[in-house]
């Protein structure tokens, strides 16, 4: 029992004084993650900023930030976009139906990646991912609540994928 105590402290103390390469200098501390995907009709699966988990029914924790913002800092996400195209649930009578359907939504996944910059902050409470349509995001560490007036992030939920995204 011991030893399962130690390798947990050990594994919560890496967690929690690991980070991005641009906070190795200064002091950092742990951060909720959060996301919020403002596109209709598309599902974010799951999401990772800098390799840490992030949630979008609540804050999941944590990310490192530095207590006080560097120039450069980066925030790397990778996220699992379901477009919604899959067939129909054939439902689990027909096991070769179910499975065939299966693969096809697992097939119709799209994995995303891109490097955005944090922006500058004086006090981070937290990182909200904000997921746009043309797989854009946008990243906050604002301490007001998605819809304040103060909040950076503007644009509106349920945006609809426009027929062609620009390419960057």
């Amino acid at each position: 029992m011991r030893s399962v105590f130690l390798i947990n402290s050990m594994l919560l103390t890496a967690l929690l004084s690991a980070g991005c390469s641009q906070t190795a200098n200064s002091p950092s501390s742990a951060a909720n993650i959060s996301g919020i995907n403002h596109v209709a009709g598309q599902s974010v699966n799951s999401f990772t900023v800098n390799g840490y988990g992030g949630s979008l029914t609540g804050n999941s924790c944590c990310i490192m930030l530095p207590d006080k913002w560097v120039a450069g800092l980066k925030a790397n996400i990778k996220w699992e976009v379901d477009p919604k195209t899959a067939p129909p649930f054939p439902g689990y009578k027909d096991r070769e139906k179910f499975k065939a359907w299966e693969q096809a939504l697992e097939d119709s996944f799209q994995q995303n990646e891109t490097i955005v910059d944090i922006p500058k902050y004086d006090h981070a409470c937290g990182l909200t991912v904000h997921f746009l349509p043309c797989n854009q995001v946008k990243v906050t560490t604002s301490c007001y609540g998605y819809g304040a007036p103060e909040y950076p992030v503007k644009e509106p939920l349920n945006m609809k994928e426009p027929a062609s995204c620009p390419v960057n």
